[in-house]
């Protein structure tokens, strides 16, 4: 990774809620307020907007944790401020310190940790060549097998 990246380093998105990123269930609007998952969307994008101009040309980073309490609506209309924060940075992992607010009132805040790989081994993770880090081989695009050999090992 490029140095830089400490903590205290932000980055801060500034969106515009939309219907579009409102909760829809079967087609249907069910609050006119920003979705959760809307929101969870845009956390990942501070995150990597942080990350990215620090990545080396064969690294990149992969969202493995989001955690977030969703404290405020925020109603179609409104500007919510989502900013990404470095708490912490190693070579292999950046966790960032996560809010998101609508003026002073605070709509959500949590975390939101990368994992930074080799590009190569990342492709072996989505093309299922290679175990993933609970010692799984992926198989197909939803399942896991356990593979025989690492479960024996830890026994």
């Amino acid at each position: 990774m490029k140095p830089g990246l400490e903590p205290g380093r932000f980055v801060e998105l500034h969106i515009r809620v939309t219907p579009q990123m409102c909760p829809h269930f079967d087609g249907v609007l069910k609050h006119p307020v920003l979705a959760t998952w809307s929101l969870v969307h845009h956390i990942e994008l501070a995150g990597r907007k942080l990350l990215e101009p620090h990545l080396e040309d064969q690294e990149e980073g992969v969202g493995v944790h989001v955690s977030i309490d969703h404290r405020a609506p925020a109603p179609i209309g409104s500007t919510v401020t989502v900013r990404a924060e470095v708490e912490s940075v190693s070579p292999r992992r950046l966790a960032c310190r996560v809010t998101a607010r609508s003026g002073e009132r605070l709509i959500a805040e949590g975390a939101f940790v990368q994992a930074i790989l080799p590009k190569s081994r990342l492709r072996e993770l989505f093309e299922g060549r290679a175990p993933n880090a609970a010692g799984q081989q992926l198989v197909g695009r939803h399942s896991c097998v356990p593979r025989p050999a690492r479960r024996a090992a830890r026994r």
